[in-house]
């Protein structure tokens, strides 16, 4: 079978969060995806097979990282989109059936893509005793991010403090189900972006996600409420970065990128 590794929420290679895409003819046993997954040994391999026509979703979805499987991935949807877009296997908007629920993936003109995703509950949460030297910098305030993310959020003092993070993985690990989602206000908004991000999941074995997805669904209603606008672009400040553009809509949140293939080749395993 095409094994493919797409770099997602970038316009080049080499950027971006990578993902191992691979389109199934149905679900084999978890332990042969998670073998995948470990051996692809990216933030997240998906896997997707063809539904019957005639139901609500076109495509199941599932994602895995090298430990676990996971409820929700933005760039590895978007990279499985951009795969089944490109090679010709799905036209026009493609349904995903997943955890989440059915996640849509919108082809635009421009050559970007949009999935339709939950908006994550936020939660007014207490920073936790700890987190700071932890994550090696003071949170300004907490959120809980609920079930699908699973993520602590925290709101830094500036964006130069967010770049600057070298957290203790090991004991950041305790503060959530998945990690921490650090965050603060773009020093320059003139730079084409309002917000800035880190992601941090050593609880799935994913000391730093480049760039990721479903940490947005719950970036973007924080960042909306502040800044007062539906449409924002996130900056994820990892060392390979990209880009997220946002949209709230009540209760989905719309992310918006590019998709580069970088790997296609034989899994013969």
């Amino acid at each position: 079978m095409r094994i493919r590794i797409v770099d997602a929420f970038t316009d080049r290679p080499f950027a971006g969060n990578p993902a191992g895409v691979l389109l199934l003819d149905g679900f084999p046993e978890d332990d042969w995806l998670q073998n995948v997954a470990m051996e692809v040994n990216h933030a997240e391999t998906a896997f997707a097979h063809r539904l019957p026509e005639g139901g609500e979703a076109d495509w199941a979805l599932r994602w895995f990282t090298p430990v676990a499987e996971v409820a929700m991935c933005g760039h590895a949807t978007l990279a499985t989109a951009h795969v089944l877009h490109s090679t010709g296997a799905h036209e026009g908007p493609v349904r995903f059936a997943t955890r989440s629920g059915v996640l849509v993936a919108t082809p635009r003109e421009d050559g970007s893509i949009t999935l339709d995703f939950p908006t994550a509950p936020l939660t007014r949460a207490e920073i936790p005793d700890g987190v700071a030297q932890a994550l090696g910098a003071e949170p300004l305030v907490a959120f809980d991010t609920g079930a699908n993310v699973g993520d602590l959020l925290l709101e830094l003092a500036d964006e130069k403090t967010v770049r600057a993070l070298t957290p203790d993985l090991r004991s950041l690990g305790a503060y959530s189900e998945r990690g921490i989602i650090a965050t603060a206000r773009a020093e320059d908004p003139a730079r084409d972006y309002d917000f800035v991000s880190r992601c941090f999941f050593p609880n799935v074995g994913i000391d730093e996600d480049p760039v990721t997805g479903s940490a947005h669904t719950a970036l973007a209603p924080f960042w909306s409420e502040r800044l007062g606008r539906a449409v924002l672009t996130g900056l994820q400040a990892s060392r390979r970065s990209g880009r997220v553009r946002t949209e709230l809509r009540d209760d989905r949140t719309l992310l918006s990128g590019r998709a580069v293939t970088v790997i296609e080749g034989e899994l013969i395993a």
